[in-house]
């Protein structure tokens, strides 16, 4: 997981934090990201928070909601 991940979770209920993380998980396997120590894991990272913050979805939808996001950039 990576640091801001871990950092930004930290005060989140456990239920919350165990959507985030699988969003996260499933972002990256999407993404075939292997290296955690790749950049693109804290912009990942950012954006499944910021969806799951804001919309109470299914972390596959969370997942791909981040990816549509990415590549709109």
């Amino acid at each position: 997981m990576s640091t801001y991940l871990r950092l930004q979770t930290a005060d989140l209920k456990p239920e919350m934090v165990s959507r985030i993380t699988a969003a996260y998980e499933q972002a990256l396997h999407t993404l075939c990201v292997k290296d955690r120590d790749d950049p693109l894991t804290e912009k990942v990272a950012s954006k499944i928070i910021r969806i799951a913050q804001t919309e109470a979805l299914a972390p596959a939808e969370i997942a791909a909601l981040a990816i549509k996001e990415l590549e709109m950039r």
